[in-house]
Order: C-alpha cells, then sequence, then structure tokens
C-alpha cells in the first residue's frame, strides 16, 4: 500500500509578494494612532532593573503587566521570543529553510491559524485583554527598536500565545518522529531509525515540598529546580494592581511565570510519564470514489483530508511553498505507517483552557483556589510540586489523562478498529494519583514514577489505572528520598545545600560490580597491573562530585563508555542500566571499559589522572541558541554531574566538535528555593545571566554562582530592591 499525497514543490512568486509586502508594512510603518495607544498603555507600566538585570514590572491592571513583561523579555531577548514562536506556529522553514519543514509541518497537524483566531475570539474577555496586551507590547518593542530585525514575525498578533499555552520544553506535539512522518507523505523518502542514545541526557526536573513540621522555623519550603536547555526561560517579576504578583521563570515569549511562586503560594512543574498520548492503528480501504476510509466498529468512516501550505526559504534566499495533504481519523492526524496499518495520534490540544490554567496558577491565593486552575484539565505532561503559606505540601499529577479501557496494553498502538479503544472522557482532579500533606512531612518529584513521592506515605499504584503513569524509579528519585528522609530541620539555606547533594548512587551498585571484576583477574593478566592503580581510586572514592575529584572523571568516563556498550542487552532484559551492569554484564566489558576510558583521558588530557573540573565546564560566548565552544576560550569548571547518574543537580555536558572539554548545555537552569509565611523569603539563580546581548553585563554575571550552587536573594518585596536598584522606566523609554 502506498500514499503521495503532496503537491510537487514550487516556488511561487505570489507568496514571495506576499512576503515582501507584509515585511514592508509590517516593521516600523504602524499606524499613528496604534502607535499612541501603545504609548498610552506604557504610561500604566513601570519596569525596575535590579542590579542582576532582572525586571520587576508592575502595571496598573493584568493587561498593562503582560504588555510590560513582554516588552521586558523582548528587550533581554527578542531572538529566542521569535523562535519559540516560529516552532509554535509552524512557521519555522521561512527562517531556515527545506530541513523545518516537516516540523513545521507537524505542528500544523494540530496548530490551525483560523481556528486559532477563532478560539482567540471566542475566549473570556479578561483572557482577550491579555492576549491583546502580549501583542501590543511586542510590537511596540519593535517599533521601539527599528534596529531589531525579526527573522520572519515582523507584525504579532493577539491569538498567538493560543499557539504556545503550556510552558515545557517540548510540548506533546514533539513526540510524533518527524522521520516516520516524512516518509508518510514524501514519496522515495525512506525513513532510518537512529540508535537509542543511552547516554542522552534525561528531561526533567526536581521539586521538592517541605512541610512546616519538617522545618525549622516551621514554614512550608519549595525547591524548583527545572532542568532544560540553558538560557530557555526568563526570570523576572510581575505584579499588578489587580491582584498579580508572581515571581519565577519565563518561557520566553510567554506572558505567564510557569515556575515559580507569589506571595502565598509556589507551583513546580517536572515532567511526567504519564499516558496522556495514545496511537492507534488504522485498518484503512481505499473506495472506488477514489477516497481513503477506514474501519471503525462495524462500519467503514471517510477520512478527512487536509490542505496544508508550508512556506520555506529558498537555498537562493527566496520564498517557495509547499503544499500537502494529511490525513485524519476522528482519533486525530495519521503520523506514520506500521507495516500495513497507518497510525493515528491523539494527544490534548485545548489551548485556551491551557492558556487560562498556565496564567490561573499565578493569581491562586491558596489551595482550593489553585485546585480548581487544575480542575480545568489542561496539564497533560507535568507533575506540579505545590507549598503554600498555610503550610500545605503537594504532589498533584498532570490532569489532562484520558480515561480508557484498562484491558488494552497503553503503552503500544491499539487496534483503532475497535470502538472500546476510543477515549471515554478525561479522569476527574479527584480519581488522579494526587497527595495533600502526606504524614512523611515531604513530598517530592524527579521525573521517576509517584509512588515514591512522599516515602512511606506515599500512594501506591495497585490504586490507579496503570496508565496514569508508566514511569520508573531513578537514580535522582532514590537520591531525593536519602536527603529528605528522617530530617526535620530544614531552612531555607539547608534545602539550597540538599539540591546539590554531591552523591551519586548511580555508582553504588556498577562500581563494586567492577570493583569484583578486577579482583578476580589473575595476576598473569595484563589488565590487573595496568588497572591497580585506577582500580585503587575508586575504591577510597565516596561516590560524590567535586570539581578536585579524579574518580569522578573516572568514573563518568567509564560510565560514558560503558552504557552505550550494555545499554541494549539491558533494554532487552527489561533491566535499568544499573542493575544489567551490577548483575548481568560480563566483567571483562566492565574492564574494557576503564582501559578505554583511562586511554581516553590520558590522550585528552595527558594524564587519566585528571580533576572533574578541568573537564566540566560552563561556557557562554554568544547568544546562539545552537552555542558554539571552544577550548581556548574562558569557561568556568562545574562540579555536578549527569542526571543519569543521580545527580540532583543536573548538568548534561559532553565534548563538541574540536573540543577536549566537556560543555553543558542541558539541565539545572533556573534553580529557587522559597519559603512562605506572613512574608515570603527567596533565593534564586539563573544559568550564565538574564541577558542574551554579550554586551550586557548581565549576560553571565550569574556564571559563576551558577557552577557552585550558590544562590542569590531574591528582591520580592519592593523594600528589598533599595540601593540595588540600576534602572527605573517605562516601555519604550
Amino acid at each position: 500500500m502506498s500514499l503521495c499525497l503532496l503537491g510537487v514543490a514550487r516556488r511561487s512568486s505570489f507568496a514571495l509578494f506576499i512576503f515582501v509586502v507584509s515585511s514592508v508594512f509590517g516593521l516600523g510603518m504602524e499606524p499613528k494612532s496604534e502607535l499612541s495607544r501603545w504609548e498610552s498603555q506604557a504610561l500604566n507600566v513601570s519596569i525596575v532593573r535590579d542590579d542582576w538585570g532582572i525586571a520587576h514590572v508592575t502595571g496598573k491592571t493584568d493587561a498593562d503587566a503582560v504588555f510590560g513583561m513582554i516588552y521586558a523579555q523582548a528587550e533581554d531577548d527578542f531572538n529566542r521570543i521569535e523562535v519559540n514562536y516560529l516552532n509554535s506556529i509552524g512557521r519555522l522553514a521561512e527562517a531556515e529553510g527545506e530541513r523545518a519543514i516537516w516540523s513545521d509541518l507537524r505542528q500544523k497537524l494540530f496548530i490551525d491559524e483560523q481556528e486559532m483566531k477563532r478560539l482567540y475570539l471566542e475566549s473570556p474577555e479578561w483572557l482577550r485583554k491579555l492576549m491583546n496586551a502580549w501583542a501590543d507590547g511586542l510590537n511596540f518593542y519593535l517599533a521601539k527598536h527599528p534596529n531589531v530585525k525579526p527573522r520572519v514575525i515582523t507584525k504579532f498578533e493577539p491569538w498567538m500565545p493560543l499557539t504556545f499555552s503550556e510552558g515545557s520544553i517540548g510540548g506533546d506535539i514533539e513526540s510524533i518522529d518527524l522521520g516516520q512522518l516524512r516518509a508518510l507523505y514524501d514519496k522515495g523518502f525512506v525513513a532510518i531509525k537512529e540508535p537509542e542514545d543511552f547516554t542522552k541526557e534525561p528531561l526533567g526536573s526536581n521539586g521538592i515540598s517541605i512541610s512546616p513540621s519538617n522545618t525549622k522555623n516551621k514554614k512550608a519550603l519549595l525547591l524548583i529546580n527545572p532542568h532544560t536547555s540553558f538560557f530557555f526561560r526568563s526570570e523576572l517579576q510581575v505584579t499588578s494592581s489587580e491582584g498579580l504578583n508572581a515571581y519565577g521563570a519565563s518561557t520566553w515569549g510567554q506572558f505567564f511565570i510557569y515556575q515559580g511562586f507569589n506571595e502565598r503560594l509556589g507551583w513546580m512543574h517536572t515532567s511526567s510519564d504519564v499516558d496522556a498520548i495514545d496511537e492507534w492503528l488504522e485498518t484503512v480501504v481505499r473506495k472506488t470514489d477514489g477516497a481513503w476510509y477506514y474501519r471503525h466498529g462495524g462500519s467503514e468512516k471517510k477520512i478527512t483530508a487536509k490542505e496544508i501550505s508550508i512556506n520555506y526559504k529558498t537555498a537562493a534566499g527566496n520564498m517557495a511553498v509547499r503544499n500537502f495533504t494529511p490525513l485524519f481519523t476522528h482519533h486525530g492526524p495519521i503520523v506514520r505507517k506500521e507495516g500495513e496499518k497507518w497510525v493515528s495520534v491523539g494527544l490534548m490540544n485545548e489551548p485556551v483552557k491551557a492558556l487560562m490554567q498556565s496564567y490561573g496558577r499565578t493569581k491562586a491565593k491558596n489551595y482550593n483556589e489553585f485546585k480548581k486552575v487544575m480542575e480545568l484539565q489542561a496539564n497533560s505532561s507535568n507533575a506540579t510540586l505545590y507549598a503554600d503559606a498555610d503550610g500545605n505540601t503537594a504532589y498533584i499529577h498532570p490532569n489532562f489523562v484520558p480515561r480508557r479501557d484498562p484491558k488494552f496494553d497503553w503503552t503500544k498502538p491499539v487496534d483503532g478498529s475497535d470502538p472500546a479503544t476510543d477515549w471515554k472522557g478525561l479522569h476527574s482532579f479527584d480519581e488522579l494519583p494526587n497527595l495533600k500533606n502526606p504524614k512523611s512531612g515531604w513530598v517530592y518529584n524527579s521525573n521517576n514514577w509517584p509512588w515514591s513521592a512522599a516515602g512511606p506515605s506515599s500512594l501506591k499504584q495497585s490504586d490507579f489505572p496503570r496508565y496514569v503513569d508508566n514511569g520508573v524509579e531513578s537514580a535522582r528519585g532514590l537520591h531525593a528520598i536519602r536527603v529528605l528522609k528522617d530530617k526535620k530541620d530544614f531552612t531555607l539555606e539547608s534545602l539550597n545545600t540538599a539540591a546539590y547533594d554531591s552523591y551519586m548512587p548511580w555508582f553504588e551498585t556498577t562500581i563494586p560490580a567492577l570493583l569484583r571484576a578486577w579482583e578476580r583477574l589473575p595476576l598473569s593478566d595484563p589488565a590487573k597491573s595496568a588497572l591497580a592503580e585506577q582500580v585503587a581510586e575508586l575504591k577510597k572514592w565516596d561516590l560524590r562530585w567535586s570539581v578536585s575529584s579524579v574518580p569522578t572523571s573516572l568514573g563518568v568516563f567509564w560510565a560514558d563508555n560503558l552504557v552505550p556498550r550494555v545499554g541494549p542487552s539491558a533494554r532487552q532484559s527489561g533491566m535499568s542500566i544499573e542493575e544489567y551492569i551490577a548483575t548481568k554484564a560480563a566483567p571483562e566489558q566492565l574492564l574494557q571499559s576503564l582501559t578505554a576510558a583511562s586511554n581516553k583521558l590520558k590522550a585528552d588530557f595527558g594524564t587519566w589522572k585528571t580533576a572533574w573540573g578541568e573537564i566540566n565546564r560552563f561556557q557562554r560566548l554568544t547568544n546562539d541558541i545552537v552555542h558554539p565552544f571552544s577550548d581556548a576560550a574562558p569557561s568556568i569548571p562545574v562540579g555536578f554531574t549527569s542526571g543519569n547518574l543521580g545527580s540532583l543537580a543536573s548538568f548534561g555536558a559532553r565534548p563538541y566538535r574540536g573540543s577536549k572539554k566537556w560543555y553543558g548545555t542541558y539541565g539545572n537552569s533556573f534553580v529557587a528555593v522559597v519559603e512562605f509565611g506572613k512574608t515570603v523569603r527567596a533565593k534564586a539563580i539563573t544559568a550564565g545571566g538574564e541577558s542574551g546581548d554579550p554586551k550586557s553585563p548581565h549576560f553571565n554575571d550569574q556564571a559563576e554562582r551558577y557552577s557552585t550552587g550558590s544562590l542569590r536573594d531574591v528582591y520580592f518585596y519592593p523594600s528589598q530592591l533599595k540601593g540595588r536598584t540600576k534602572r527605573t522606566y517605562r516601555p519604550g523609554e
């Protein structure tokens, strides 16, 4: 069975004309009345920049605050704002050419501009005001900064926030494989399955909430520790006279604090393995009328076709267009083939509710108000750690969980012709594994399963359908339990220390297996003497990272060599990699990897006795989204390591082309610890600095503190800004 549903790519002079005209009239040529309106709204906004360059935005209304918030973000990094919306709207190919066509097509399977405009018009009035203010703030910024040249979007429109309504890095739509999507809709293209990368830094974050019963000051504490690609979010505060006062991390281009706190409560999102995305195997037939149909129950339903055009920049710099006709069943778009079956996918697509929920969290004042916002059921992938000034703590599960027949294995595509596989609404908030005020006095998530979230007070997996969470326990999860259990005197400062605890549980069972393999070698084996010093170093290692640690270097390089070797076998056996290494891996394999690690260290750094800080580095040279690295340029040593090894503080690093040193690009990005009481007290750090401008003093001014986990005080109240203010102004000044 073949499928050829796309039109031939062609150069479109009309599309080029429209692109040029819209560019000319969209940049720096706003009608005077519109500019006057923006200038009038700017009078209702104040932006205070503190001594770290962080914006504290105050507006008369929420809309005024949003206007100033997005204006301040654009000052700091307009490029990242535009790139995020090129991705979310499906227009990246207009900037980056043919290679981005398939990600644009994937996005447009779910994001239709006309549908977004309709949803905008149907949104609650309060939300439309915020979206209008968002567009006005960005357009005012462009009007006042004619030297800033957008790559594509010269005029922002108020419906656009609906395309990027949830602040995670990599939304649900990105779970669709681009190679398989292209193989379906691009005749002659064959998708090549990439080998699994077993050393890839795990996606996700850490969140910890501690009850007053376990704190020295009898106040609830919250750890906010997202793990993302560096420089993915802006740190700022946004306040209005309508009850808004939120501080934290906002994904570039969004008008809500995604992970942060207000004066009464705080929230931290961690990626979850909830099953909120499903695939159906569709049995299709082509009728004599030439149309495709799919079987569902005792009938055959016509497959819906939709015309989608993707504009893209050619190698010559001109604009061209490529037309597609993707197909849809009632389950969702068809995105790939599996044998002779077509595969459709279903996922959450509730942009209005998602935007309402994302913004509504920031204004909640107590647990009941926060819960009501979460009952919108538009959070499909993130668990939430919660703490408040009333002393409540909670683990809140993702709230978009389709109700399904548990007899099917939902981890695999199910038979779309069987009506029993259709979704049957959503589980209510109270039906999900949410946990409030556990007796243990703490609750956490490190992208592991929720069944250990509160130690002995945790919920039981057997009480819920299996599909509500497909996660497993992890090295980071075990580490979190280690630092939380039996501790009753947490303070803001000791929670900061716990977040950077240097232990690496991954080596607890793997290093002993390596030592046993060496001890069993006969004296005549050359490896016995060749590896004796390395083994002695590892024997005395306390399994903790530090910039001065030689065994950390040896252990990390050993793991980096060994994991890809044993990963496929571990996966096939159904065991975790560390469990497989400890119980099943061949002794000679463990020793060969130690030899290889020693040789690699010697080749790259002159000796295997190289301190970890000489290898593991933080470097920020440019604001390129794909950052260049250079061993010849300045960089900073970092002690913490990959989350794969159980380090709570995560630093996903590797060597890049032309480098010997390892440079981080993913992991700890924004980190905060917060104490709630009559007043809120907080400390925070942002990777590098607040500004994306290499010429700004705030481009890299937090790097040293970031590398050591030395969080700075947050200036939450106006009184705390006294003496720490570098500039006060209104947008446009």
